[in-house]
């Protein structure tokens, strides 16, 4: 079964939202990073997340044909250059603590089904977040390369994300994808229209991409580039 948010929980959560949201916004109007924004039309199934693996369970797993508004297909990626580590190093770090890399007044990763240190299909952690609620989330695939988690009951989105890295020219190339509609009206009208939800969102991503550069020793060469395609509601059944 997957986690419960506590009431105590989400009300902490909830009153960490406007320090969250105003620290954001500052680091966000001072913020250098170059980001690359290429926007499109999406479709089914093409932009659907990948399917689970055989032997992972669905339950309480929101996909999104069960989500609310569009479907948003989105890639993150960047080169990570004169890295001290190999890209296959470097993500074991990342599976063993996603906190890691997670900018702490936005996300927040604790453990709540598997065994500490080391990430295995069927792990759960609930993600501590500003704002509401918190979202949890199970580990459905980890490969050398790649791990990718789906939303469960309760989370704002309801969809997949997937991080991975291969090893390029001077470096590492990271991505971070992700297929996902809002878990409900509300989250939907901030998922897709709130310009702000949007480039906190966005903010969030870039900073887990520097702070990777910075695990692997490296450093991004010319910042991050951000692929959305969005999927209108209308191609859901109703």
């Amino acid at each position: 079964m997957s986690a419960q948010v506590p009431f105590s929980r989400g009300v902490a959560t909830a009153a960490t939202w406007p320090l969250g949201l105003a620290w954001t916004s500052w680091s966000y109007l001072w913020r250098i990073l170059p980001v690359h924004r290429t926007d499109e039309n999406g479709s089914l199934p093409e932009d659907l997340p990948p399917a689970l693996p055989e032997g992972v369970s669905d339950e309480d797993i929101q996909e999104p044909s069960e989500g609310f508004g569009p479907l948003l297909h989105r890639v993150y990626t960047c080169a990570v250059v004169d890295a001290s580590c190999s890209s296959e190093h470097l993500l074991r770090r990342l599976s063993a603590d996603p906190d890691r890399v997670a900018p702490w007044r936005l996300a927040r990763f604790r453990e709540t089904l598997g065994p500490a240190g080391v990430m295995t299909a069927g792990d759960e952690l609930l993600v501590h977040m500003p704002g509401p609620c918190d979202g949890p989330v199970r580990v459905v695939d980890v490969r050398p390369d790649r791990f990718r988690l789906a939303t469960l009951a309760g989370h704002l989105e309801a969809g997949q994300i997937e991080r991975r890295v291969c090893a390029a020219d001077r470096g590492i190339c990271f991505a971070v994808e992700s297929w996902a509609r809002g878990g409900d009206r509300f989250s939907a009208f901030m998922h897709d229209r709130l310009r702000m939800a949007k480039e906190v969102q966005l903010y969030m991503w870039t900073s887990v991409a520097e702070r990777v550069a910075r695990e692997a020793g490296g450093r991004l060469l010319d910042g991050v580039s951000v692929h959305t395609r969005r999927v209108p509601p209308e191609a859901f059944p109703s």
